[in-house]
């Protein structure tokens, strides 16, 4: 995802499926919905695009927090962020502001949208740390998972020596 959506506290690694949440302009009622039909261990993806209002505040983080939701991935801004640290709740977003939204009109739950210029079906797994946001399609999801454990066990046998060593030669070859 681009890079403006960021943790906005030491927030920890979070990885889970996608539950996906449309907001209309203005309006954070669906989001608020989706605390209460997401299921444990996802991670709520939001399209929200709109930076004049708040999605999220500090009570809408706890239940979430309470509900077993990995964490919030938001194209757009929250208020209450000394609560949400203060909870530990993840949340990844483009900004704080202390402006909340009506609740009012509906949107759409778990279908297919935009957030941080990435397209994100339900289901996708989400992964995110203070160095990125990557959504990896369901369906590609156990290659995915299989690709990293075999780069992560190959790195550990070839350790750090080993690795400056072919470093050190894909430089001088790259060079030449």
């Amino acid at each position: 995802m681009r890079y403006n959506i960021r943790p906005l506290w030491d927030a920890p690694r979070i990885a889970g499926p996608a539950f996906t949440v449309h907001l209309s302009p203005g309006d954070n009622l669906m989001l608020h919905a989706a605390m209460y039909e997401a299921p444990p261990g996802s991670v709520v993806v939001v399209q929200s695009g709109d930076m004049n209002f708040a999605a999220i505040g500090g009570n809408v983080a706890r239940i979430a927090k309470e509900r077993g939701i990995a964490g919030l991935v938001l194209d757009g801004v929250v208020r209450d962020i000394a609560e949400i640290r203060a909870l530990r709740f993840p949340v990844y977003a483009r900004g704080i502001l202390p402006v909340p939204g009506t609740k009012v009109r509906p949107g759409v739950l778990n279908q297919p949208i935009i957030c941080g210029d990435v397209s994100v079906h339900a289901g996708d797994i989400i992964v995110a740390d203070e160095e990125g946001i990557v959504v990896v399609p369901s369906a590609q999801a156990s290659k995915a998972f299989n690709d990293g454990i075999k780069r992560q066990e190959k790195e550990e046998a070839e350790g750090y020596e080993g690795w400056k060593k072919q470093h050190h030669a894909r430089v001088t070859a790259a060079l030449l």
